[in-house]
């Protein structure tokens, strides 16, 4: 079966760290919105990199001693998250899955400078371990500029080419992946992948309540679905916004997914594997979408008159 070193990007412009650290340094006590998360194996997580305070105050700093000034959209820090096929990792000890992601921290570190990142964190206990580095993309002329760093999908699939061949060296059964640049496909964020589970649950939660509708409770139930609809229809609308961007992938997918079952029949199943898994998302739509076509046209524009209606959260 084939194996994959995997590198990826994440912007962040404006955004707070305050999120992103809460998720990757784990201080919250539960996580409803990723259920692939053990909590009772998140002791076993391990810095490669540990944080010096808060991210936040990291990143203002490092920006403020190099002297740059920073736009409302200015990209203050990078996200990066490495891993590998769930089958790389398999039979492997805790020693040899700590060797693989202190050399990828390696690559990355002598790429975007040590004294520029935030955190480097490996993640145990999801299921697939990953390293999550975050960095403050300053070039060598201390200039804040991710562009020049990260590039365009040119540059991308330059960086995908150099970890690629670095990682090998030491781990000779990876293979490289197909280039972004010839299928057209951008990656699908994870969160992305997260956000439609959570928000197909939240309406599978809204069917139910409409569907115990009945003459003897509808001023009641009513209410407690739209209550339930107006949490969850801005939250919708900001997703299917952000989904706009992937369009060329998620279409490649869900084609793919069609002519899953021939191919299973053709022994080709593991080779699907990747396939099945993002093929995934085409439920979570169908369940989202099914919902949305039940709103009746007057609660939908009132939905739309909310005053937080196409803010993003």
């Amino acid at each position: 079966m084939a194996q994959h070193a995997i590198l990826w990007f994440e912007k962040h412009k404006g955004h707070p760290a305050g999120p992103l650290e809460a998720h990757h340094e784990r201080k919250k006590e539960q996580y409803a919105s990723n259920p692939d998360i053990d909590t009772s194996r998140s002791r076993y997580n391990f810095h490669i990199v540990k944080p010096e305070g808060r991210y936040y105050h990291f990143i203002q700093s490092r920006i403020e001693q190099a002297g740059c000034r920073t736009r409302k959209d200015s990209t203050r820090f990078v996200d990066t998250l490495i891993t590998a096929s769930p089958e790389f990792f398999k039979g492997k000890s805790p020693k040899e899955i700590a060797a693989y992601f202190q050399r990828a921290a390696d690559f990355l570190i002598d790429r975007v400078g040590r004294e520029n990142i935030v955190s480097a964190v490996v993640h145990m206990d999801e299921k697939t371990p990953h390293l999550h580095l975050t960095f403050v993309p300053l070039t060598k002329d201390s200039r804040l500029c991710a562009k020049e760093i990260i590039g365009n999908r040119a540059n991308l699939t330059k960086w995908q080419d150099d970890f690629h061949a670095y990682m090998v060296e030491k781990y000779p059964d990876l293979e490289r992946g197909e280039s972004a640049s010839k299928t057209g496909r951008k990656h699908i964020p994870t969160r992305l992948f997260k956000q439609a589970v959570n928000l197909s649950k939240q309406a599978r939660t809204i069917e139910t309540a409409l569907d115990s509708i009945t003459p003897l409770n509808a001023g009641k139930k009513k209410a407690e679905a739209h209550a339930l609809l107006k949490k969850w229809f801005p939250q919708m609308e900001n997703f299917s916004g952000q989904l706009k961007k992937y369009k060329v992938t998620i279409n490649d997918l869900l084609a793919e997914n069609e002519t899953l079952e021939a191919r299973a029949k053709a022994s080709e199943k593991d080779k699907m594997k990747g396939v099945i898994e993002r093929a995934k998302l085409e439920s979570e739509l169908h369940n989202i979408q099914r919902l949305v076509d039940r709103i009746p046209p007057e609660v939908l524009a009132e939905l739309k008159r909310q005053p937080n209606y196409g803010k993003e959260r």
